[in-house]
């Protein structure tokens, strides 16, 4: 912390009245005068805006590990989530004050309404209540009208022609020289700004009264009673640190009856306090626990810097600009600082602010752009300043655990928003996934999955980013246990028990098995075997197989024995066979796109069920090179479909692992679900009483799984798309066959049969019914990649292929595609198959 030259000791004053520093919050103008105020005045104690509970944590800002931005939190011992923070930064005046104090070895206390009333007044969505304290009927004001909330410095900012009172308040406070408290050659000079700014607040106070806060006045109550049993102490010689508001009330002389009358029958809660970590983003926001304070990284930057702030800050920015590549010279800065000052001059503003610094910026270094001066915004005016707290600060055991668990797994906590990847074959990374789903269960937001740049099951990614907030978070969860992973245990067993719904449960197993809750899987499988049990809709069905194929290859990944869980999911998947046909009559259109949904998800989740044949060990490495790098299944229509690479082409991820100590020897609860889960696609796509989105998507279900042929298929569309079938079903039935799905355009590139009988039928659609099929059919071939539909547009515009296109040797059609197989062009992809996928050697090339 940057001092100021102290004030000669001659010139100390006996101090006959409290010594009242009016300040405005979070201001290192405000700052740097209280510290001259007080190195000139020498108080004997020294009382300070803040709860009362809080004089106990003092001491522990002269802690070396003590580094603001931080917070006193305050919340409610049985209600967590009824907290309150009070955040100081290096250059807030309280926390200057604070400083000072322990310093000097002078007393320093808070004199402000304690939490216990504060947090009591709180209503349980956070906004405080007013508080109806009794009032003797001679006091009470003869006008019951409530005064219209004021803003004291807008109407100083006015008085002085300013039209914006931030300006004003920066050009008159914020913006001094940082070297001109060492100008202050008497204590007058330094105390003058403060009683210059109490003869103006106490202006606004008689003519606005409490300027629309009724609170106030309750505040302002108990700091009297506090100042007086501090002058009874201590004497006079007292210094008194609060918003400048309140200056005019804590000079004025009311009787302690008065006083306490006001206090009167206030609600209590009990309450516990401790020091948090804060953030400068949290600084800058207005609303819930934020300072309201648009610029706290330059407001830091003008404390801190001894002299020179300007030339200081284009070289920050410099410095930013050019760790992001951007060419950033000394001459530039050079000019960017005299264009910022000759802005402040013209705008006749004594030292050049954000405002004049941020256009010099924006012209000389950033070339008229606003996107990098975005990058300074964030990163230098807001800042990412993370506090620190020391590890002797009061706090819950649920967060002494998590702050243990945290530095073991070298996860520290940090402001700035970042992604960790994450293999689940160390022991390290996999601790740290448990660790972040335990958390996301107990409802800490630390961390969100994010997509993982692999494709294996053993590869995680997370976005970290720790705010403020969490800290109540953690508090709240303490209820549940002392530690991450009983807390997260006994709250998994509640909402298991708690849960109605079948999806609930299957969802919370699967995060059981993310985040290695053994002792609550017993619950959770229980009340998940009761659920199915009861529950006969086949759509709550549908909905909870793939959670549950989803927790079995997790699980077997994670080294967990998901039995059990095998057994529950093989009974939902029989249920869903039997029940399905007849789930998939009567519908309209809204009901069969959620039907469609469904069966996409259940077709995924009987593959992931079905396809495992071994142990989860040998399959992760048959799925991995020796290099790391995943093997990706083979392009659907790259020849008859194996059951794993149907169940990539439908859109799920390929199957990894069998459940833990099953063999392919073995009879599974699974053995037979795909065949069985066939049969009923069967009678989904022949049956005509089924909506023709469902045809359509069982008829290309059955065709990537080589369950049909293309003779096959092409029968099927051919019946849909005859004459006889309302436009608005075929065009439903060829959504369900090409749309929704990965390769669906692909598809009818590659197979003109089916493109022909597609285009044979569009243009056979009468013109009084296309408009009703047009936007199904848009809706349908829009989410085609732009080269599929490119491709498509040229083979319709080329028209059917002759019959015997390519025979003579002669080019008929659109490049690369035609009725049959070249094969002296596939004889070439073959070689950058092999690099590519790193097949070996064949034997004979072997031997050879």
């Amino acid at each position: 912390m940057p001092e100021a030259p102290d004030v000669p000791a001659t010139a100390t004053p006996v101090l006959d009245a409290p010594l009242l520093l009016g300040v405005r919050h979070h201001g290192p103008g405000s700052a740097r005068a209280v510290r001259a105020a007080l190195d000139a005045a020498r108080p004997a104690a020294v009382l300070i805006e803040g709860p009362p509970e809080g004089d106990a944590l003092l001491p522990l800002a002269a802690d070396p590990q003590m580094r603001p931005p931080v917070a006193l939190l305050a919340h409610a011992v049985d209600d967590p989530g009824r907290a309150a923070f009070w955040p100081l930064a290096e250059f807030s005046p309280e926390w200057v004050a604070i400083r000072w104090a322990l310093a000097h070895g002078v007393p320093v206390r808070f004199i402000d309404l304690p939490a216990t009333h504060s947090l009591a007044l709180k209503e349980p969505h956070g906004e405080e209540a007013a508080p109806a304290p009794e009032t003797p009927a001679d006091e009470a004001p003869a006008d019951p009208a409530p005064t219209p909330a004021v803003d004291p410095i807008r109407v100083l900012a006015e008085t002085a022609g300013y039209d914006d009172p931030e300006r004003w308040w920066e050009d008159v406070v914020e913006h001094r020289s940082p070297g001109a408290d060492a100008t202050f050659r008497t204590a007058a000079d330094a105390l003058a700004p403060f009683a210059a700014l109490a003869e103006a607040m106490t202006a606004l106070r008689e003519a606005y009264g409490d300027g629309g806060h009724p609170r106030d006045a309750v505040r302002e109550a108990y700091m009297r009673i506090q100042l007086r049993t501090a002058r009874k102490e201590f004497g006079d010689g007292i210094a008194v640190v609060c918003g400048a508001w309140h200056v005019p009330a804590l000079a004025t002389r009311t009787t302690l009856a008065a006083d306490r009358a006001l206090l009167k029958g206030l609600p209590k809660v009990k309450t516990e306090m401790t020091w948090v970590p804060w953030t400068h983003r949290r600084l800058a926001r207005h609303s819930g626990y934020g300072a309201g304070i648009d610029s706290p990284g330059w407001y830091g930057h003008l404390f801190a810097a001894a002299d020179r702030p300007i030339e200081r800050w284009m070289t920050k920015v410099a410095g930013l600009l050019r760790a992001e590549d951007r060419s950033v010279s000394t001459a530039h800065v050079i000019e960017a600082v005299r264009l910022a000052e000759t802005l402040a001059a013209m705008r006749g503003r004594p030292l050049a602010g954000l405002g004049e610094t941020t256009d010099a910026v924006r012209a000389v270094m950033c070339e008229g752009s606003d996107v990098p001066l975005a990058l300074i915004q964030d990163r230098l005016v807001v800042g990412e300043t993370l506090g620190e707290v020391p590890d002797s600060a009061p706090a819950v055991p649920l967060q002494r655990d998590l702050t243990r668990t945290q530095r073991t797994l070298r996860l520290k906590p940090e402001a700035l928003e970042r992604q960790i990847d994450l293999d689940l074959r160390k022991e390290t990374d996999a601790a740290r996934s448990r660790l972040l789903y335990r958390l996301r269960l107990l409802g800490i937001g630390w961390g969100e999955p994010a997509e993982s740049r692999s494709t294996g099951t053993f590869r995680e990614s997370w976005r970290l980013r720790w705010e403020p907030e969490l800290h109540v978070r953690v508090a709240e969860a303490g209820v549940w246990g002392t530690t991450v992973e009983s807390a997260a245990t006994a709250k998994a067993e509640s909402q298991a028990l708690a849960a109605t719904a079948l999806s609930e449960v299957t969802a919370l197993a699967e995060h059981c098995l993310l985040a290695g809750l053994a002792d609550a899987l017993p619950v959770v499988m229980k009340a998940l075997a009761d659920r199915a049990a009861l529950d006969a809709d086949v759509g709550h069905l549908a909905d909870a197989l793939p959670a549950l194929a989803r927790s079995l290859r997790y699980g077997d990944v994670r080294a967990t024995d998901t039995a059990a869980l095998s057994e529950v999911a093989a009974g939902l998947a029989e249920r869903i066979c039997v029940g399905l046909p007849p789930a998939c009559t009567g519908l309209d259109a809204d009901g069969a796109e959620a039907l469609r949904r469904q069966i996409d998800g259940v077709h995924s989740a009987i593959g992931l069920l079905a396809a495992g044949a071994g142990p989860a060990e040998a399959d992760t490495a048959a799925s991995t090179e020796a290099d790391g790098t995943p093997v990706e299944a083979a392009p659907a229509g790259a020849g008859t479909a194996t059951p794993s690479e149907a169940a990539t082409s439908a859109g799920a991820a390929p199957a990894e692992a069998t459940p833990t100590g099953a063999t392919s020897a073995e009879a599974t609860p699974t053995t037979g679900l795909r065949d069985r889960w066939s049969a009923v696609l069967r009678k989904l796509a022949g049956r005509d009483t089924v909506a023709g989105l469902i045809r359509g998507r069982a008829t290309r279900l059955l065709l990537d799984d080589g369950g049909l042929t293309e003779d096959e298929a092409a029968r099927l569309m051919g019946l849909a798309l005859s004459p006889g079938t309302p436009p608005t079903d075929a065009a439903a039935w060829i959504e369900g066959f090409v749309g929704g799905a990965s390769g669906g355009g692909m598809l009818l590139v590659h197979d003109e049969r089916l493109l022909a009988l597609v285009d044979t039928w569009l243009t056979g659609v009468p013109a009084d019914t296309f408009t009703d099929v047009l936007p199904l059919l848009r809706r349908t071939f829009s989410a085609f990649e732009p080269g599929v539909r490119r491709t498509l547009g040229e083979l319709a515009r080329r028209g059917p292929a002759p019959e015997h296109a390519g025979s003579d040797g002669t080019d008929h059609g659109c490049p690369g595609f035609g009725p049959g197989l070249d094969t002296d062009r596939a004889d070439a992809v073959e070689p950058v198959l092999h690099l590519l996928l790193a097949w070996a050697a064949a034997p004979s090339e072997a031997s050879a």
